[in-house]
């Protein structure tokens, strides 16, 4: 179940905190595991309607350090937040309760009710995943947190059941109707690659980023907040899309089987703000075959068309980005070496992602820097990254 693999440089000093907290806490030597953040070079809010997607996974992991109890209890300790949280896995309900302790209460309760039944266990979490920043910050908490809870349990489960359970547990504890593009990802993501992934079969293609190119990410410190509105509602307007549109394309399941002719000719079903929801859905679809054939490739000056038509999209037709995203996005596609920029991630605040020439990379993150926080007052966090490997074990070197 996963990689095994040992930590890098960067990381193994946090592992190190990790082990020593564990020593701390709970007078253990813990297995560690740990699952990365990940990033959508195109695909947004394709997911959900049974689409095509493109993530990569980060090289920005979430650890979880697991050791085994006795009894059916869990213990976990959150390092970023200094809280301990408790739980009984023979009393576990669904439902949110807007801590951050549904996602372990979520995946918990899943693997329970999925049949596997699990070994009580004292769990401690650290991460290089920054929160609220459209990176995926929960799917690798519940991917990492599912890692340590089924190892310690003795059992062993494909990457792609993690990632439905991990799903379902954002469904039924956090309430957030996420696609299974982030859960995936963490669970499936390959170092230098991005997957074209079809939601619907779950089929993917593993697609080599150029050597060339660099991820960066450009966090604009607008936070966002999925489940308290925007998100859950863009879904139920696709839902309304689709009702109506399923009346006179009876074959129809999602709006991915729907072409840009058949939104056009029964474009007068739909109420305005639902036609535009829709048209985005089908238009996106579309681009991320593009963007799969332009990196294949190596036309890297039309994958960031590509983006930037998605971006536009995003903004005017799917209503998600915000002026700090639009801004951002602005900003780099003024810069020599980058290649494309767009939103990332479900909207509302967050992210950019910019697809940058390695030899650039720096002197884009340094301006752009300086002019987002000249234009706006407020000091990004921009990340230089590369695509990475998805949940594994953390062994030492």
């Amino acid at each position: 179940m996963g990689n095994t693999v040992p930590p890098n440089n960067s990381a193994g000093s946090l592992i190190s905190t990790l082990r020593a907290l564990v020593a701390e806490l709970y007078g253990a030597v813990p297995t560690i595991c740990r699952a990365p953040g990940r990033v959508n070079l195109i695909g947004e809010h394709t997911d959900y309607n049974d689409g095509f997607v493109m993530p990569a996974a980060l090289d920005l992991y979430t650890y979880v350090a697991v050791s085994p109890r006795s009894d059916r209890r869990l213990r976990i300790y959150s390092e970023s937040l200094s809280e301990m949280w408790e739980l009984d896995l023979d009393s576990i309900r669904a439902g949110r309760s807007g801590h951050w302790s549904d996602y372990v209460r979520g995946v918990a309760g899943v693997c329970e009710s999925s049949g596997y039944q699990l070994r009580g266990a004292d769990l401690a979490i650290m991460t290089e995943v920054p929160i609220g920043a459209g990176l995926s910050s929960s799917a690798a908490l519940e991917v990492s947190i599912a890692w340590a809870l089924l190892s310690n349990s003795q059992t062993t489960v494909d990457p792609t059941t993690v990632a439905q359970m991990c799903q379902k547990a954002e469904h039924v504890y956090a309430e957030t109707m996420c696609g299974i593009m982030d859960q995936f990802i963490a669970c499936h993501g390959r170092a230098g690659h991005a997957l074209l992934l079809d939601c619907r079969s779950l089929g993917f293609d593993l697609l080599a980023i150029p050597s060339q190119a660099r991820l960066m990410v450009c966090n604009t410190m607008v936070k966002h907040e999925h489940a308290s509105g925007g998100y859950n509602t863009r879904r139920r307007e696709c839902e309304d899309g689709l009702r109506a549109l399923a009346q006179v394309l009876p074959g129809i399941r999602a709006l991915r089987d729907v072409t840009l002719e058949q939104l056009e000719k029964y474009a007068d079903r739909l109420n305005p703000v639902i036609y535009k929801r829709a048209r985005h859905v089908v238009t996106e679809n579309d681009r991320v075959k593009k963007a799969a054939s332009a990196l294949q490739t190596g036309n890297m000056a039309h994958f960031g068309l590509l983006m930037a038509e998605s971006h536009r999209s995003l903004r005017d037709d799917y209503e998600v980005s915000t002026p700090e995203l639009d801004l951002m996005v602005e900003l780099a596609s003024r810069e020599e070496g980058v290649f494309g920029a767009r939103m990332t991630g479900g909207g509302f605040g967050g992210s950019t992602i910019n697809l940058v020439d390695a030899s650039r990379a720096e002197a884009v993150r340094q301006r752009l820097e300086q002019n987002y926080q000249a234009k706006t007052g407020m000091k990004p966090t921009i990340l230089i990254c590369e695509a990475s490997d998805g949940a594994g074990f953390v062994v030492e070197k």
